[in-house]
């Protein structure tokens, strides 16, 4: 799958998560952010990986109504929920080193667990953009 951007890809990423099973993998970022930028490219070559799960860039700025009460305050930040959960619920919500690796070893080895924290409820608004 595609990294979906939640406006030019609303048809798409509506049909990606319509079943309700799909992992969504969000990069909140800002397009002034040079580090954002870098980290799209690598964030592409993880999607391509993957093409069981959603990968959706948010531009937080565009979007900042989507973040419920959460500030983002470093980048990249990132965003993974399981579905189903609980709006608002996500098995990681934070910020990450801008290294795609370490994102990869966290989808790879499922390091996440069952545990949930804390998170804007995106898929809900990703759904209805």
């Amino acid at each position: 799958m595609p990294v979906f951007d939640p406006v030019a890809d609303r048809t798409a990423l509506a049909a990606a998560l319509a079943g309700g099973n799909t992992r969504l993998v969000a990069c909140l970022c800002a397009a002034w952010c040079g580090t954002c930028r870098e980290y799209a490219q690598t964030f592409e070559q993880l999607a391509a990986k993957h093409p069981e799960l959603c990968f959706v860039w948010v531009d937080i700025e565009t979007h900042a109504d989507w973040l419920d009460d959460h500030d983002i305050e470093n980048f990249p930040t990132l965003l993974v929920q399981d579905a189903p959960q609980s709006p608002g619920q996500a098995r990681f919500f934070g910020p990450v080193l801008p290294a795609i690796g370490i994102l990869e070893r966290m989808l790879d080895a499922d390091v996440l667990g069952n545990a949930t924290v804390a998170a804007p409820a995106l898929r809900e608004h990703l759904r209805a953009a």
